[in-house]
């Protein structure tokens, strides 16, 4: 069977048990499904953040999320792939992204949400404006992450 990959790019909110039901659904060759779900939080490096918005490049944000899942299902024995990432603007505490991958093992789900999760970080066309006490500005990007997806770099 192929491998099914779901990529939305969405404002509402999604149910992450949903999610994982659709994914597994009739499916009894899955062994192992890891979620990864990321949250607006208050507590950034500098400030409390108040509020978060995100944007996107609506057509290349899903091209480029394809691209990548296709590329995590050539690196591992994957049986499925949910990507849902919404936008518009976020308070502490609600849902942002959601990484799910299922395969028959868990260390191959582990690994491929895992370097969905580090491309989403650094490099999916995506952007981010906090607002805080101290004012309102775009992200930057953390060498930590940078760091953390080079480690999936081919050689």
């Amino acid at each position: 069977m192929t491998c099914p990959v779901t990529i939305r790019i969405q404002e509402d909110d999604f149910d992450i048990a949903r999610e994982i039901a659709v994914l597994t659904r009739s499916r009894t060759d899955i062994g192992a499904v890891v979620s990864f779900s990321g949250i607006c939080r208050a507590d950034d490096d500098s400030a409390k953040v108040a509020a978060l918005t995100l944007e996107h490049y609506p057509g290349m944000a899903e091209e480029e999320i394809r691209r990548h899942a296709d590329e995590a299902v050539s690196r591992w024995p994957l049986n499925g792939i949910t990507v849902i990432h919404r936008v518009g603007r976020f308070m502490p505490g609600q849902n942002i992204v959601l990484v799910l991958t299922a395969s028959q093992h868990r260390q191959a789900a582990f690994q491929a949400a895992e370097f969905l999760m580090d491309y989403l970080k650094t490099s999916a066309p995506f952007w981010k404006k906090e607002e805080s006490a101290t004012g309102t500005g775009w992200v930057e990007a953390h060498a930590r992450d940078d760091e953390a997806a080079a480690r999936w770099t081919k050689s």
